[in-house]
């Protein structure tokens, strides 16, 4: 593995923004016979010339240019984690990634994450999307902030991490409004022999329904299972089905995607956890998150 020699890039960057050796020397407070020797050991290093002479002045070759580009991002980066370890603000937006369980409907995601959005010191958000499995197990290498999901990690995944109830609500069942119209009457008896759309068996939340509708002698015309949640409300918006979705996204889901309410079953409950490897939640950006949720989406 080639490593490269950060104080000969030290040297060059200083000279090429100097424009002399002799400046550079007073700046680094080195004799210009040091940095001379420097920028030759680091010129043969990498088997290229940085500069060319221009009267008493160095110009940047193609390649030192290039050199000098990258230099600078590295420099730049290096005083930006100076300011944060001794804790002066920095320009840079801090990142914020976020592993979003398949299962967890989109709405619900963003009104999450959104007031991580609105802090003072701006976020850069990066969100993955898959299975909780594989996004636990990013977490427990430190490439996740956090992981928002339905339920906590089951005792197989062998990752060290706690789980920290954001909040939960019931669920409520929807249609397009010839079909709520027909199902509302004698809700939810009126779900037996109703044509459904429903999570994977692998969720919690056809999990919790599956044991009410059973709970409830209940048997619903099962017509399609879908393992992400916002295929599965397409679906449902077009017609072929009545859906569930959490209480929560209720207010939205009526305003937005011309859907009806159907009614509200109360005892099936929709949770929403943020997973992490830290015990108390410390980061300004995740305790905006967890606040907003407990205080406003699921008060």
């Amino acid at each position: 593995m080639e490593w490269l020699n950060y104080h000969h890039l030290l040297y060059f960057w200083t000279v090429a923004r100097e424009g002399t050796i002799a400046r550079a020397g007073e700046r680094l407070s080195l004799a210009q016979p040091t940095i001379s020797g420097q920028l030759r050991t680091f010129e043969e290093a990498i088997g290229e010339k940085l500069f060319s002479r221009s009267g008493r002045h160095l110009v940047l070759t193609d390649v030192g240019r290039m050199v000098f580009s990258y230099a600078n991002e590295i420099f730049t980066t290096g005083r930006e984690l100076t300011d944060a370890l001794k804790g002066r603000p920095t320009n840079r937006p801090a990142r914020l990634a976020v592993g979003i369980a398949d299962v967890v409907p989109k709405l619900i995601a963003y009104q999450l994450l959104e007031p991580a959005l609105t802090l003072a010191h701006p976020v850069h958000l990066v969100c993955r999307e898959d299975k909780p499995e594989k996004l636990f197990a990013e977490l427990a290498i430190h490439a996740l902030d956090l992981v928002l999901t339905d339920a906590p990690p089951a005792p197989t995944i062998k990752v060290r991490t706690f789980s920290h109830l954001l909040g939960e609500c019931g669920t409520s069942v929807f249609a397009v409004p010839s079909l709520a119209v027909r199902y509302r009457k004698r809700f939810p008896k009126s779900l037996s022999g109703a044509p459904m759309l429903l999570p994977t068996e692998n969720t919690a939340t056809r999990r919790s329904l599956d044991d009410w509708f059973q709970a409830q002698g209940i048997r619903p015309d099962v017509r399609s299972e879908f393992e992400d949640s916002a295929l599965l409300k397409t679906f449902g918006q077009r017609g072929w089905g009545l859906f569930s979705a959490p209480t929560a996204m209720e207010r939205a889901l009526r305003r937005q995607d011309d859907v009806a309410l159907v009614g509200r079953i109360a005892a099936v409950r929709a949770r929403f956890y943020a997973v992490s490897v830290e015990r108390r939640l410390k980061n300004p950006a995740l305790l905006a998150i967890s606040d907003a949720a407990r205080q406003k989406l699921f008060q």
